[in-house]
Protein backbone atom coordinates (compact mmCIF):
# COMPACT_ATOMS: atom_id res chain seq x y z
CA UNK A 1 0.00 0.00 0.00
CA UNK A 2 2.72 2.15 0.98
CA UNK A 3 4.70 2.31 -2.70
CA UNK A 4 1.14 2.73 -4.38
CA UNK A 5 0.81 6.13 -1.87
CA UNK A 6 3.63 7.22 -2.73
CA UNK A 7 3.18 6.88 -6.29
CA UNK A 8 0.37 8.65 -5.95
CA UNK A 9 1.97 11.29 -4.16
CA UNK A 10 4.87 11.71 -7.17
CA UNK A 11 1.83 11.54 -9.54
CA UNK A 12 0.16 14.19 -8.22
CA UNK A 13 3.11 16.54 -7.45
CA UNK A 14 3.98 16.19 -11.15
CA UNK A 15 0.75 17.14 -12.13
CA UNK A 16 0.57 20.32 -10.33
CA UNK A 17 4.22 21.61 -11.66
CA UNK A 18 3.29 20.21 -14.68
CA UNK A 19 0.59 23.37 -14.23
CA UNK A 20 2.70 25.76 -13.02
CA UNK A 21 4.62 25.16 -16.29
CA UNK A 22 1.79 25.59 -18.01
CA UNK A 23 0.57 28.60 -16.93
CA UNK A 24 4.28 30.27 -16.45
CA UNK A 25 4.32 32.29 -19.87
CA UNK A 26 8.36 33.49 -18.88
CA UNK A 27 9.21 36.63 -17.04
CA UNK A 28 9.11 40.00 -19.04
CA UNK A 29 12.35 40.81 -20.57
CA UNK A 30 14.03 43.46 -18.41
CA UNK A 31 16.78 44.41 -20.85
CA UNK A 32 14.33 45.87 -23.34
CA UNK A 33 13.43 48.35 -20.92
CA UNK A 34 16.51 50.55 -20.97
CA UNK A 35 16.05 54.30 -21.17
CA UNK A 36 18.33 56.36 -23.21
CA UNK A 37 17.28 59.81 -20.50
CA UNK A 38 16.93 57.55 -17.60
CA UNK A 39 20.68 56.33 -18.32
CA UNK A 40 22.10 60.02 -18.53
CA UNK A 41 20.42 60.46 -15.67
CA UNK A 42 21.92 58.17 -13.74
CA UNK A 43 25.13 59.07 -15.47
CA UNK A 44 25.17 62.61 -13.87
CA UNK A 45 24.39 61.34 -10.22
CA UNK A 46 27.36 59.36 -10.54
CA UNK A 47 29.65 62.17 -12.20
CA UNK A 48 28.28 64.87 -9.57
CA UNK A 49 29.34 62.61 -6.83
CA UNK A 50 32.48 62.13 -8.36
CA UNK A 51 32.32 58.25 -8.79
CA UNK A 52 33.09 58.48 -12.78
CA UNK A 53 36.52 57.04 -12.42
CA UNK A 54 35.52 54.41 -10.00
CA UNK A 55 32.65 53.19 -12.39
CA UNK A 56 35.32 53.43 -15.07
CA UNK A 57 37.82 51.47 -13.38
CA UNK A 58 35.46 48.93 -12.37
CA UNK A 59 35.35 49.50 -8.54
CA UNK A 60 31.48 49.94 -8.66
CA UNK A 61 28.21 48.15 -10.78
CA UNK A 62 25.06 49.91 -10.38
CA UNK A 63 21.37 49.05 -11.34
CA UNK A 64 18.26 51.45 -11.26
CA UNK A 65 14.81 50.65 -12.82
CA UNK A 66 11.69 52.86 -12.21
CA UNK A 67 8.47 49.96 -12.16
CA UNK A 68 6.27 52.26 -10.99
CA UNK A 69 4.50 51.67 -14.19
CA UNK A 70 4.27 48.00 -13.62
CA UNK A 71 4.08 46.46 -17.20
CA UNK A 72 6.44 49.53 -18.66
CA UNK A 73 9.63 49.73 -16.34
CA UNK A 74 12.68 51.80 -17.06
CA UNK A 75 16.35 50.61 -16.73
CA UNK A 76 19.50 52.19 -15.90
CA UNK A 77 22.31 51.01 -15.18
CA UNK A 78 26.41 50.69 -15.16
CA UNK A 79 28.53 47.93 -15.25
CA UNK A 80 25.58 46.77 -14.72
CA UNK A 81 26.55 43.16 -16.14
CA UNK A 82 29.93 42.89 -14.52
CA UNK A 83 30.18 39.72 -12.11
CA UNK A 84 31.36 40.73 -8.67
CA UNK A 85 31.74 39.33 -5.48
CA UNK A 86 28.57 40.02 -3.47
CA UNK A 87 29.33 38.80 0.06
CA UNK A 88 25.77 38.28 2.25
CA UNK A 89 23.60 40.08 -0.89
CA UNK A 90 23.53 36.53 -2.80
CA UNK A 91 21.27 35.39 0.26
CA UNK A 92 18.65 36.71 -1.92
CA UNK A 93 19.37 33.75 -4.26
CA UNK A 94 18.72 31.49 -1.16
CA UNK A 95 15.47 33.09 -0.02
CA UNK A 96 14.28 32.33 -3.55
CA UNK A 97 15.46 28.94 -3.35
CA UNK A 98 13.43 28.21 -0.23
CA UNK A 99 10.13 29.81 -1.86
CA UNK A 100 10.91 27.84 -5.27
CA UNK A 101 10.64 24.41 -2.86
CA UNK A 102 7.61 26.12 -0.80
CA UNK A 103 5.61 26.59 -4.01
CA UNK A 104 6.33 22.89 -5.00
CA UNK A 105 5.18 21.91 -1.56
CA UNK A 106 8.94 20.79 -0.25
CA UNK A 107 9.48 23.20 2.27
CA UNK A 108 6.58 24.68 4.78
CA UNK A 109 6.64 27.62 5.39
CA UNK A 110 5.59 27.46 9.36
CA UNK A 111 7.08 29.70 12.54
CA UNK A 112 10.44 27.96 12.59
CA UNK A 113 11.68 28.30 8.48
CA UNK A 114 10.28 31.83 8.22
CA UNK A 115 12.24 33.07 11.33
CA UNK A 116 15.34 31.58 9.73
CA UNK A 117 14.64 33.44 6.55
CA UNK A 118 13.91 36.65 8.35
CA UNK A 119 16.70 36.40 10.29
CA UNK A 120 19.14 35.44 7.03
CA UNK A 121 17.83 38.28 5.65
CA UNK A 122 17.10 41.38 7.46
CA UNK A 123 20.12 40.52 10.49
CA UNK A 124 21.78 39.02 7.48
CA UNK A 125 22.61 35.48 10.09
CA UNK A 126 25.06 33.72 8.53
CA UNK A 127 24.43 30.58 10.75
CA UNK A 128 20.76 30.84 9.45
CA UNK A 129 21.57 31.22 5.56
CA UNK A 130 23.53 27.95 5.61
CA UNK A 131 20.37 26.29 7.66
CA UNK A 132 18.08 27.76 4.91
CA UNK A 133 20.60 26.63 2.07
CA UNK A 134 20.83 23.33 3.38
CA UNK A 135 16.94 23.10 3.20
CA UNK A 136 17.25 24.16 -0.10
CA UNK A 137 20.34 21.81 -0.84
CA UNK A 138 23.27 23.74 -3.05
CA UNK A 139 23.14 22.35 -6.37
CA UNK A 140 19.55 21.88 -6.40
CA UNK A 141 20.25 26.20 -5.65
CA UNK A 142 22.08 26.39 -8.55
CA UNK A 143 19.56 24.57 -11.00
CA UNK A 144 17.16 27.10 -9.87
CA UNK A 145 19.50 30.10 -11.04
CA UNK A 146 19.87 28.34 -14.31
CA UNK A 147 16.32 27.23 -14.53
CA UNK A 148 14.85 28.74 -18.30
CA UNK A 149 12.07 30.03 -15.62
CA UNK A 150 14.35 32.29 -13.74
CA UNK A 151 17.67 32.71 -15.74
CA UNK A 152 19.29 34.47 -12.96
CA UNK A 153 22.23 32.91 -13.71
CA UNK A 154 23.80 32.62 -16.90
CA UNK A 155 26.94 30.16 -17.51
CA UNK A 156 27.33 31.23 -21.19
CA UNK A 157 26.54 34.77 -20.83
CA UNK A 158 27.41 37.66 -18.08
CA UNK A 159 26.68 35.28 -15.05
CA UNK A 160 24.58 36.60 -12.58
CA UNK A 161 23.09 35.43 -9.06
CA UNK A 162 25.55 32.76 -7.80
CA UNK A 163 25.81 31.08 -4.11
CA UNK A 164 28.17 27.71 -4.44
CA UNK A 165 29.36 27.99 -0.90
CA UNK A 166 27.43 27.70 2.48
CA UNK A 167 28.03 30.90 5.15
CA UNK A 168 30.16 29.34 7.26
CA UNK A 169 33.95 27.78 7.42
CA UNK A 170 33.12 24.92 4.87
CA UNK A 171 34.76 25.18 1.34
CA UNK A 172 33.05 25.90 -1.75
CA UNK A 173 31.41 22.96 -3.23
CA UNK A 174 30.90 24.87 -6.70
CA UNK A 175 32.56 28.29 -7.43
CA UNK A 176 30.50 30.01 -10.94
CA UNK A 177 31.66 30.00 -14.06
CA UNK A 178 32.56 33.23 -14.82
CA UNK A 179 34.56 34.56 -12.36
CA UNK A 180 35.10 31.91 -9.72
CA UNK A 181 33.33 33.53 -7.05
CA UNK A 182 31.83 31.45 -3.95
CA UNK A 183 29.17 34.53 -3.43
CA UNK A 184 28.75 36.36 -6.32
CA UNK A 185 26.01 38.64 -8.75
CA UNK A 186 25.45 41.19 -11.22
CA UNK A 187 23.95 44.25 -10.46
CA UNK A 188 21.35 43.37 -13.33
CA UNK A 189 19.90 40.35 -12.28
CA UNK A 190 19.93 41.83 -8.72
CA UNK A 191 17.82 44.17 -10.24
CA UNK A 192 15.70 41.86 -12.57
CA UNK A 193 14.77 39.25 -8.98
CA UNK A 194 13.77 42.66 -7.84
CA UNK A 195 11.23 43.63 -10.78
CA UNK A 196 9.95 40.30 -10.91
CA UNK A 197 8.94 40.00 -7.55
CA UNK A 198 7.16 43.95 -7.50
CA UNK A 199 5.57 42.59 -10.94
CA UNK A 200 4.01 39.39 -9.70
CA UNK A 201 6.14 37.21 -12.25
CA UNK A 202 8.25 35.25 -9.75
CA UNK A 203 5.15 33.71 -7.46
CA UNK A 204 1.62 34.33 -7.04
CA UNK A 205 0.03 36.80 -4.82
CA UNK A 206 0.08 34.50 -1.80
CA UNK A 207 4.09 34.11 -1.92
CA UNK A 208 4.75 37.47 -3.42
CA UNK A 209 3.95 39.40 -0.35
CA UNK A 210 5.49 36.67 2.20
CA UNK A 211 8.73 37.29 0.42
CA UNK A 212 7.96 41.06 0.38
CA UNK A 213 7.32 40.47 4.42
CA UNK A 214 10.71 39.19 4.74
CA UNK A 215 12.40 41.64 3.13
CA UNK A 216 10.88 44.34 4.83
CA UNK A 217 12.21 46.33 7.83
CA UNK A 218 15.53 45.98 7.43
CA UNK A 219 17.77 45.40 10.47
CA UNK A 220 21.07 46.76 9.76
CA UNK A 221 20.75 50.75 9.09
CA UNK A 222 23.34 51.35 6.68
CA UNK A 223 24.42 51.99 3.15
CA UNK A 224 21.10 52.68 1.25
CA UNK A 225 19.09 52.39 4.32
CA UNK A 226 21.25 55.43 5.75
CA UNK A 227 20.64 57.10 2.63
CA UNK A 228 16.90 57.15 2.47
CA UNK A 229 16.74 58.80 5.81
CA UNK A 230 17.20 61.63 3.96
CA UNK A 231 13.97 61.14 1.72
CA UNK A 232 11.48 60.43 4.69
CA UNK A 233 8.30 58.15 4.01
CA UNK A 234 10.22 55.50 1.82
CA UNK A 235 9.22 51.86 2.77
CA UNK A 236 12.33 49.39 1.67
CA UNK A 237 12.39 46.03 0.84
CA UNK A 238 16.05 44.83 1.00
CA UNK A 239 19.43 42.80 1.29
CA UNK A 240 22.99 43.98 1.77
CA UNK A 241 26.28 42.91 2.40
CA UNK A 242 30.08 43.77 3.48
CA UNK A 243 33.22 41.55 3.06
CA UNK A 244 36.44 43.25 3.56
CA UNK A 245 36.06 46.05 0.85
CA UNK A 246 33.18 44.39 -0.53
CA UNK A 247 30.22 46.73 0.06
CA UNK A 248 27.03 46.04 -1.79
CA UNK A 249 23.14 46.37 -1.15
CA UNK A 250 20.11 46.16 -3.18
CA UNK A 251 16.57 47.55 -2.32
CA UNK A 252 13.11 47.50 -3.73
CA UNK A 253 11.63 50.74 -2.45
CA UNK A 254 7.80 52.41 -2.23
CA UNK A 255 7.26 55.79 -1.87
CA UNK A 256 4.10 57.21 -2.56
CA UNK A 257 2.73 56.04 -6.21
CA UNK A 258 6.55 55.07 -6.54
CA UNK A 259 8.44 51.81 -6.86
CA UNK A 260 11.70 51.43 -7.87
CA UNK A 261 15.06 49.25 -7.47
CA UNK A 262 18.98 49.98 -7.04
CA UNK A 263 21.36 47.58 -6.66
CA UNK A 264 25.20 48.80 -5.97
CA UNK A 265 28.20 46.60 -5.64
CA UNK A 266 31.55 48.42 -5.16
CA UNK A 267 34.85 46.52 -4.19
CA UNK A 268 36.83 49.66 -2.21
CA UNK A 269 37.28 50.60 1.47
CA UNK A 270 34.68 53.70 0.67
CA UNK A 271 32.44 51.83 -0.88
CA UNK A 272 29.91 51.70 1.89
CA UNK A 273 30.07 55.73 1.68
CA UNK A 274 29.59 55.41 -1.98
CA UNK A 275 26.06 53.48 -1.52
CA UNK A 276 24.93 55.90 1.23
CA UNK A 277 26.16 58.98 -0.84
CA UNK A 278 23.99 57.71 -3.55
CA UNK A 279 20.62 56.28 -2.27
CA UNK A 280 19.03 60.13 -1.84
CA UNK A 281 20.13 61.17 -5.45
CA UNK A 282 18.92 57.85 -7.17
CA UNK A 283 15.55 58.39 -5.25
CA UNK A 284 15.16 61.87 -6.58
CA UNK A 285 16.05 60.67 -10.17
CA UNK A 286 12.66 58.43 -10.18
CA UNK A 287 10.83 60.90 -7.97
CA UNK A 288 11.87 64.07 -9.48
CA UNK A 289 9.97 64.14 -12.95
CA UNK A 290 6.78 63.12 -11.37
CA UNK A 291 7.07 66.27 -8.78
CA UNK A 292 8.05 68.66 -11.39
CA UNK A 293 5.53 67.96 -13.34
CA UNK A 294 2.71 68.45 -10.67
CA UNK A 295 4.50 71.67 -9.90
CA UNK A 296 4.51 72.97 -13.39
CA UNK A 297 2.09 75.83 -14.21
Amino acid sequence: MKPLLSLLHRLCLAALLGAAATAWAGPPDLRAAQDAGFQHGLERVVQQLGLGDEVAAGHLSLALVDVSKGAEPRLAMLNGDRMMYAASMPKLAILLGAFVEAEAGRLALDPEHLQALTNMIRRSSNEDATRVLHWVGGERLIDILESARFRFYEPGGAGGLWVGKAYDDAPAYRRDPVRNLSHGATAFQVARLYYLLESGALFGPALTAQMKEVLSKPGIQHKFVKGLEERPGVEIFRKSGTWRDTHADSALVEYGDRRYVMVGIAEHPQGGEWLRRLAAPLHDLVVAPVREARLAP
